[in-house]
Formats: structure tokens, sequence, C-alpha cells
């Protein structure tokens, strides 16, 4: 990235085209659950929100690794999406609700890593 692409955003704004084509091949419970996921995490980021990209990077790629074994989303995320998003910018309860997503996506990627051996 060079200089004129961090002031003008355009990197940004590329990767979020990014993430929204990604995004298009969810189900379509994932693709509003991404879109809520989204809505919940702007208002954690900084003034460019350039410090979500990652997180949103991490979150795409946990939605995509849990609907291609087909886990429904609840099962994902549970009922507070707007708890996942806080728990993932390090807001109230955070701690409990990190521990519990970074357990199954450990497991989701053991499983899957299991499966290659």
């Amino acid at each position: 990235m060079n200089f004129l692409e961090k002031i003008t955003g355009s990197d940004m704004t590329k990767a979020m085209k990014d993430f929204e084509e990604r995004a298009k091949i969810l189900p379509a419970e994932y693709q509003s659950a991404w879109q809520e996921i989204k809505s919940n995490l702007w208002v954690h980021g900084d003034f460019t929100g350039r410090s979500l990209m990652p997180i949103l990077d991490s979150i795409l790629e946990l939605l995509e690794v849990t609907s291609a074994d087909g886990q429904s989303i609840e099962e994902v995320l549970g009922d507070d999406i707007s708890g996942f998003c806080a728990a993932l910018v390090g807001g109230e309860g955070a701690k409990s609700y990190r521990d519990k997503w970074r357990d199954q996506l450990n497991k989701n990627v053991a499983r899957k890593l299991g499966g290659l051996k």
C-alpha cells in the first residue's frame, strides 16, 4: 500500500469490495449475519475504520469455513451478534465471548486439518 492509497482509503475500498464478493457466495442466513456484523463493528472502529479490516477478514473467513461445514449461523455466532462484535473489538464481557469463539474457531480448524490427513 502506498501513501496515496492510505490517505484516500482506496485500499480499504478495494478490500471491502473483495469482502462483499466473498460474502455473496455464502448462504442467505450467513449473508444477513454478515450485514449485521458489519453494521455492529463500524461503531467500534477508529476514525478511518482501518483497524477493523483484519477483524472483518477473519470474521468472513470464519463464516466461509463454518458454512462449508454446514453449520447454522446460530451455532457459529449464537443469538447475540452485537455481543459477538463487541467481544471481538474488546468490549464489555469480551473475555468470555472471545474465549468461546476462539475455542470454536480452533475446533473448526482442527477438524479441517484432521480431515486433510
